[in-house]
Order: structure tokens, then sequence, then C-alpha cells
């Protein structure tokens, strides 16, 4: 669209015109420049242009930021070459200026020197191009023209970028490559137009990390009594690598914070760096709650009024609070989108209720203020009305924001949107998006590092832009520092969704790594990154001590003192296993950057990997300890000095980040705790949602649970437990899982354990001879793990029993074993029953009706399946349906249970629910609300199951008249649902967090 003058940056609210916030795509007018990766018309070997000491010129008559940004590239310039650029006019020249604003772009404009077709009047567009003999004296320029101020920003920092600057140099000390050459290429070059005009991110959630380390860093905040405020220096740095990231717009920190207040700079700061200002979804019009929150007491407040927050009962004075906050943007002149509407104090619900005529009430009444003070329509100002949490229910009950208001939808605060336009309510003001890479509230705060997987953000962002959602994105991204990943591909996904498909994430990944640690090792980081974004997926790791089951009479439980893993499949072991191995990769990997990049190493991806990966091995040292404490191992206690020993290294990896990294720069930053959730005697009643905090202030990790340590005896004793089986009961006959020749479990063990400090020794017998044990003689000292297998040569067809018998210690243990072959293999075909139940990863079909895209690496245990294309299309008919076909082998008639994993998704659509269908062979679908008893807007137990886990699991039953092969079709009747994995159980599936391991196929 055509942005006027007026529109530029810097302009009071009064000056600000109508903006469309209509969907736009990262593209060029017709006979523009065609658009280009960032940075990708920079050359190290030659070119049209070379930039080693070529100066950097730019009018004072360009808007403020745009002068700033020549001195950043100036400094960048000089960060990679060594050579300091000059700022005046000389033969070989960088011209940097706005078009229509710049005297110097404007005159090449004019003298038929700068082609800027496909730029002028464009949103925050630019151009890069080399002009010969622009003006006398002047044998080259290389010209970065905007259309608007933004535009030009923009542009300086892709050839900072281009030239191999990291966005997050400052941020996480990252040293760009020494170069003795760097040119332009020939031709004209532009990122094109962004597709969301505003895009952004959420300062949140800040204490104890942020909040600790800024006020430290930069200074105490200047408002009396708050030094714990960010000033202008802090949101300078801000302001710059949101705008490196070509972001535009912030929700500036609100934990105890007032950003008009803590510094009077900040708004004139932002408006100096070409940053749109907002305010977060409870704090309307350009006012942060804790500007109330200050001065409104009982009974009392600076208006007049009661204090309440309250628009039913102290209406007048909040209508002057709001006022207020108007009046200071029209007067500042700082560019803003304001919030309607109104939550309760502290992002709550409304005190008042939620009756629909009286938010009409309350946004009549900002709307009104917003015309009075800036005396132009309301229409002219951007404003949002942002649907979170229970807000949503108002538009659910059919209140609608005046057209020209951006309506923002929501994820759950867990990654799943709620909600999408319908395409049968397109709005003047769009759509926008609220999305989270960080929480605090109900399930449990994620807080700590990141958690984000890419190709789940990339699924959630493609649906928002499918169903035209292009307004105003803004991400919360906690403290910024450890979601340095996921906030940079939000925000190059809002600039051009198109350039980023599922398939190119990989490349996406590549190139970030590139920026930041170099092309040598860009490959192996990237793989890394990738994997550890799908291993965080299974489960924040501030949840490592919840499991969450379903009682019999259907209540969702929690136990804040368990794993979520099972000790049967391995899986504890497996899962631990995993992130043991990752941080080996990630280790070698650092071990192989210069000396120069360890601390960027550290702070982007080292510390994250190592921390995560020592807190699963404490978290399996710990309830470990437990389970052999219960059964009186003699390890015991050694579990629990592993489990200490894993919080000291936590810590010490920690210390490292805030005394020994860039020389001390972090100082404070690391005290995020992430350990003692759910410790209720420790904090008190809010600890199972809530950080380890007392008068908020956070408190430092203990282990929670905490380890036990027995008293062990010096008389052996014969302890046995089973793979399997949690904990050991050593009752005279234990059994373990069934064998099968087609079984893809961890093989089946006994462990023989002693509980006493004197060492004996064992023997294992068995009933029978096709019974395999591979050590049944030894000795034991604190235990041992024997593998136990079937000789399927000796093994006789059908299902047969036998025993082992452990002896040692003066006592002996029966373990009973069942063998299940199956009596011919030409009879079995597709995926085969084994142990009771078959495992199925939903990318692994026989057979595809309609369109379907395999998303690989968005599941807990691989990739998902998601039907194409989002919008669906087809028609809500069995008929119509795209389906997926798996051929199975079950080895008996009768009643089955088919488990489907699915993402866990909310309805976003117009129509009610979510649902799939699942048929065996010629049977009816059986189609299924996989949102029925979950809540997102309430934040329900049954949502929070979901969540937490990152999984939703329903269950389908089913008859069949007889064993064999059979065909079990999964049917995606609605659009947007992703599954992950199929389990049949036949009687014999035992809990486990991601399931068993996959079925063999033939």
């Amino acid at each position: 669209m055509s942005v006027s003058r007026r529109a530029v940056l810097g302009a009071g609210v009064a000056a600000v015109p109508v903006l469309s916030l209509s969907s736009g795509s990262a593209g060029a007018a017709e006979d523009g420049p065609l658009p280009t990766d960032p940075g990708a018309y920079i050359s190290f070997t030659g070119g049209a242009f070379s930039l080693v000491g070529a100066p950097v010129v730019v009018s004072s008559d360009d808007h403020p930021g745009v002068v700033r940004v020549a001195g950043d590239l100036r400094d960048d310039l000089e960060r990679v070459t060594g050579v300091r650029p000059g700022s005046t006019v000389a033969r070989q020249v960088v011209l940097v200026g706005t078009i229509g604003r710049s005297p110097l772009i404007d005159t090449l404009v004019a003298a038929g020197k700068l082609d800027v077709t496909g730029v002028r009047g464009r949103w925050e567009t630019s151009l890069q191009t080399v002009v010969d003999h622009p003006m006398p004296g002047v044998e080259k320029a290389f010209v970065i023209a905007g259309s608007d101020p933004r535009g030009t920003i923009f542009g300086a920092y892709d050839v900072s970028y281009g030239i191999g600057v990291s966005p997050w140099y400052w941020w996480d000390d990252v040293p760009p490559v020494r170069r003795d050459r760097v040119w332009v290429l020939p031709g004209r070059h532009t990122q094109g137009t962004p597709a969301v005009k505003y895009r952004g991110f959420f300062i949140n959630d800040e204490n104890p990390a942020l909040g600790t380390w800024a006020p430290a860093y930069f200074g105490p905040g200047k408002a009396p009594g708050y030094p714990g405020g960010f000033n202008a220096d802090f949101y300078a740095r801000v302001f710059e690598v949101l705008l490196r990231l070509k972001g535009n717009y912030l929700w500036p920190a609100v934990w105890g914070r007032a950003f008009a207040e803590d510094d009077p700079e900040n708004h004139r700061r932002a408006a100096a760096y070409g940053v749109v200002m907002g305010t977060s979804h409870e704090a309307p019009m350009m006012r942060g709650i804790e500007e109330w929150n200050r001065y409104a007491g009982a009974g009392t407040d600076p208006y007049g009024g009661t204090g309440e927050w309250s628009y039913r009962r102290n209406a007048e004075a909040i209508r002057a609070y709001w006022r207020a906050g108007i009046q200071r943007m029209a007067d500042q002149g700082f560019e803003g989108v304001v919030t309607l509407g109104m939550r309760g104090n502290g992002d709550t619900s409304l005190p008042d209720g939620d009756g629909i005529e009286l938010m009409q009430e309350i946004i009549a009444a900002q709307r009104q203020i917003i015309e009075e003070v800036t005396g132009r329509p309301a229409a002219e100002t951007p404003q949002v009305w942002t649907l979170y949490k229970e807000v949503q229910r108002y538009w659910d009950r059919g209140l609608r924001a005046p057209d020209d208001v951006t309506v923002v939808l929501t994820d759950d605060n867990w990654g799943n949107i709620r909600k999408h336009p319908s395409p049968a309510e397109p709005r003047g003001g769009g759509y926008g998006l609220y999305y989270h890479f960080d929480y605090v509230g109900a399930g449990r705060n994620y807080k700590w590092v990141d958690t984000a997987n890419l190709r789940n953000v990339w699924d959630q962002l493609h649906q928002a832009h499918a169903y035209g959602n292009h307004g105003l994105w803004v991400a919360n991204v906690g403290d910024l520092k450890g979601n340095e990943l996921p906030t940079e591909f939000f925000l190059d996904y809002a600039w051009n969704p198109r350039r980023w498909s599922f398939d190119r994430l990989g490349e996406w990944e590549r190139r970030y790594a590139r920026q930041n640690f170099g092309a040598a090792a860009a490959g192996e980081v990237a793989e890394l990154l990738a994997e550890y974004g799908r291993l965080q997926a299974r489960r924040k790791p501030e949840l490592l001590n919840r499991r969450i089951t379903l009682a019999a009479d259907g209540q969702v439980v929690y136990d804040d003192q368990q794993t979520p893993f099972s000790f049967g499949h391995r899986e504890l072991e497996r899962v631990t296993g995993e992130w043991r191995e990752l941080g080996r990769r990630a280790a070698r990997i650092g071990r192989g950057l210069p000396e120069a990049a360890q601390d960027a190493w550290f702070e982007l991806v080292g510390y994250e990997v190592a921390a995560t990966a020592n807190l699963y091995a404490l978290r399996e040292a710990e309830f470990t300890n437990l389970r052999y404490a219960r059964e009186g191992r003699a390890a015991t206690n050694d579990l629990a000095t592993a489990a200490e020993a894993g919080l000291a290294a936590d810590l010490a990896l920690a210390d490292r980040f805030n005394s020994r990294v860039a020389g001390g720069k972090w100082r404070g930053f690391q005290t995020q705790p992430h350990i003692d959730y759910g410790d209720v005697d420790r904090y008190g009643p809010n600890a199972p949602w809530q950080q380890p905090e007392k008068d908020n202030v956070a408190l430092p990790d203990v282990l929670f649970p905490a380890v036990r340590r027995i008293e062990v005896p010096e008389a052996a004793g014969l302890g046995v437990s089973v793979d399997g089986d949690e904990p050991a009961t050593n009752a005279p006959t234990m059994t373990l899982p069934p064998f099968s020749p087609y079984q893809t479990r961890p093989q089946q063990f006994v462990e023989v354990f002693n509980r006493g400090r004197t060492p004996f020794d064992y023997r294992v017998t068995a009933s029978v001879p096709w019974l395999v044990v591979d050590r049944p003689r030894g000795r034991v000292t604190r235990q041992v793990r024997l593998e136990v297998r079937v000789d399927w040569s000796r093994a006789p067809a059908g299902r047969s029993s036998g025993e082992l018998t452990v002896s040692g210690a003066g006592e002996s243990v029966t373990v009973g074993c069942v063998a299940e072959r199956p009596p011919s293999r030409r009879a079995l075909r597709g995926f085969v029953e084994a142990g009771g139940y078959v495992a199925i990863d939903a990318d692994h079909y026989d057979r595809a009706a309609g369109q379907w895209r395999r998303l690989a690496g968005i599941g807990r245990t691989g990739a998902g399946m998601t039907a194409w294309p989002v919008t669906g299309g087809w028609a809500d008919s069995a008929a119509s349906w795209p389906r997926l076909e798996y051929e199975v082998t079950l080895l008996s008639a009768g009643e089955v249970t088919v488990w489907t994993y699915l993402s866990p998704r909310n309805p976003t659509l117009p129509t009610a629910g979510l649902r799939y269908a699942v048929s065996f062979d010629h049977d009816e679908p059986r189609p299924v609300d996989i949102t029925a008893g979950a809540d997102d807007g309430l934040l329900n137990t049954v949502w929070a199951r979901n969540t937490s886990d990152n999984i939703n699991r329903s269950a389908t039953r089913h008859t069949l008249a007889s064993p064999g092969v059979h065909r079990l079709t999964f049917w995606a009747v609605d659009p947007t649902v992703v599954v992950q994995r199929l389990l049949i159980d036949t009687g014999g599936l035992t809990p486990t967090y991601l399931g068993p391991l996959e079925s063999r196929r033939l």
C-alpha cells in the first residue's frame, strides 16, 4: 500500500494515518527489484563496490533512526574489516537515506541515477544498489535507500547481516569473521515488503534473570523508589536487536516495571530508534498496569477514585488514567499501537464479570478518549484488541470490536493457536497473533531455557499465515536472552512466510548457525539445534518431576514427586541417554570452535544443552534413588550422591554463565530456578505452578523431591527386580514382559541386587531350554543386570511358559516368563503385534488418500502427519475425508483399544471441536473430538495435561471378529489435526510417557 509521509516514524499520534493491516508478502512491486535473502548481495571475493574503508554518509535531515543506523553500519564495517569508515563524501561512498526525506537520495532519484521502482511508497522496504557517477567527484556509490525510515534502517542492518555481523553480536557476544575483502555485487537488491505489518516481541516474566542483571549492568531505574526499573540504555540495546531482526514493535517489561516512568527517556529513545511501542494485552491505552499499581491504594487513586481496578465501580478515575496515557503519546510524539479492552489487575480475568455490554462500553469509552485527545477519528490511530485467555469468550459470544481495530488472536500459552480468522469475517483492521516462547501460569511456568521446537512453531505460524493473519504478530520471549533462536525465526517468518517452507527449516537453522559460529561448523550446529528442539519439546524441563495420570473416575491427578517417564521399556534410561549423547555432541562441537567464539557458543548453545542434559541425568539419579530406597538397595546412597552432584553441576554451569562468560558481563542473569517446582512445604500453595519464590523473590534451587539415604546392613541380602517393575517387590514370583520374535522393546532383564554391604554369589537357572540368561552365575556387590532372551529355534509355536529361579544369599526368587511365537511368518503382514500391543509412527502408512504433509521432527518421537492444505477444503463426509491406512497383524480376536497420539491443538476454526476418526477394515469411521473436556480459556486440568505432556491422547474401542491382518485407518475430519502415533492395545500395553518403540513391520 502507499504510505504517506505523515505515516513515517516519529510522527505524533495525531499525525498517524489509517494503516491497513491486511495481508502482504515479502515481494516488490511489478518491475521492481527481485527480493533476495538477507545480505545475499555481499561477496568476500569480488564485486561492483568495495566496502572496505568506504565512508558511510547520511543526511542530517533524515529521521534520527536513520542517522543513528548509519553509525551502527560504520561500527559493523569496522568490526569486520578493521578499518573505520568515515562520514563524509569521497570518491567511493556508501549513501544511506530515505526516499522523500533524504536530499542525498532524492537528488539521485530526480537525476535518474537511482531507480526506486517497486520500493517507493511501500511499507518498510529497502533497496541496495551500486550507482556509477552518482554526483560530481564520486565515482561509485553503494546506495541503501528505504521507502520509509524503517525501510532504510532495515536496509542498513541487512548489509550488516550480509558482512557477517550477527543480530546477537552484543546480546550473545558473537564475534564476526574478520575480512580483508568485502564487496557488493552488481544489481538492484531488496528484501521485499514484510508480510506482517507489525512484528515484535514482549519482554515478560523477567524476574529473576533479566530483572537481576539489567539494573546492575545498566544502572537502576529512574523512578523514585523503583530501582529495579529498566532504563533507556537497556532499552536501546533491545531496540537495536529488534531492528536488526527486522522487527518494529515492542511490548515492554511489566513485572513491577513501568516503561514510561522507569526512565522518562524511554519513549523518546523508542521514537529516536524508530520502534513502534505497544502495551501488553492486560495494559490498555498505552499504560502499563504498574503505572496504576504504584499510586492506587485502598480507597484512593490519583484520579479522585476509589483505587479499584474496576470499571463498574471506578469508571471515571480509570477513564482519566487512560486519557493520560493517550495524551502522553500525543505530546511525546512516539509511534504507538493502542491496546483496547480491559482485564483484571495482575493478568487475570476482569473482576467486574464478563458481560458483553460492559466490554462494549469500555471499548467505546476508550475510542472516544482517542478521538478527543487526537482530534481525529479513532480509526486513524492503530489499535488492537487481544483475545487472551478468557477474553476470547467475548468474541465467541458475538462481541466484535469496530472494523478498523486489529483483533489479535492468541495461542494457549504453550504454542498452540486457539483461533484463526474466519474467511467469513474479513476485517479492515485485520487480525494479529500473540504467541509464547515463555510462560508463567497454569500447568507450570517455563522460563529457564529455550524449549521451542521449530517444526511446531512453523506449523502454527504457517497456519496463521494461511488463514490470513497478517496484521500484528508479537511473541512473548521472556528475558529475550535465552530465546534467541525462536525469536529470530518468528520475526523472519513474519517478514516472508513464503521463503520458509517446512522443507527449508534445515536451511534456516544452518543460516542461523553460520551467522553465529561460522560456515565450517554450521551443518553440525544446525543438526544439534534441531535435535535439541525436538528433545525439549517432549516436556518442559520444569516439569521433569511431575507425573500426570487419570484416576478411575477420569479425573486428572498430578504427582510432583514422580518422574513422568517410565522405568518400564527402559524409557527413563533411554531419554536420559539421548540427552547425554546430545550433551557429548555439543561439547565436541564447542571444543572445535575458535577461542573467540567460546562465549557466544556457551550463551547460545552450550549452556542450554549441557544444563538440560545434566538436569535429565540429575532426575534419573534422583528418581532411581527414591525407587532404590523403597527397595532397600545397597546402591541407594550412590544414586543420592549422583543426584547431589547433578545439582552441584547445575549450579556450576550457572556460575560459569554469571561470572566467567564475557568477563562477567552477564553476572546475575543465570538465576532462574527450574528444579524445586512443586515444593509446597518450602514456598507455599502456588508451588505446583509458580517458580520457587518467597515474597516475590526467587529462591535458589534445591532437590525436590529430596533424595533419600538409608542405612545399609552389613549382612548380604538378595533382592530381585524385573524389567518394568516399579518398584521391585521381591515377591516369591515375579513376571517379565512377554517375549516375541517380533518385539522391538529393549531386551527384557532381571536385576539382582544386594540389600547389604557384603557381596554374595548368585545363580540363575531356567526351567525350560529356550530361556537364555546372558550371565547365569556371578557375584553381586551392589547390583547386576542380567538380560534374558529366548532361543526361538528351541521355543515351541504359540504361547509357552517358563521360569527363572534366582538364588543367592540364602534366598530364592522365581521369575515367570512367557514366549509368544506366531505359528507362521507367512501369515504376518504390516505391523505385527508383540507383547500385547502394536505401536505405529503415523508417517509409516501403507496408503494415503487425499493430500498429506509429513512434518519431520514435529512429534515427541519423530514425525507427524497433517492433512493438506491446513485450510481444508474437503467436504464433511467420510468419503471426502483425507485418510491414512496401516496394515497390522493381530494375534487374537476380540476388543482392542486404539490410542491416538496427536499434537495438543485447539479448535481454531468456526466449526465446533477438532475431530479425527478411526476405523478397522470396512467399519464406519468413529469420529473423536480431541478437545472434549479441555478448556484452554479456563486453563483446566485436562488442557493442562495435554499441554504439559505435549500430546493429546484419546482412545477408541473396537471389536475384531478374527485374528490376522487388518487395515487400521486414520481419518482427518477437520484440518489442522497433526497425528504422531497410533497404538493398538490388545491387552498388554503398559503405561509409558512416549509409548513403546514402533512395532516391527513386515
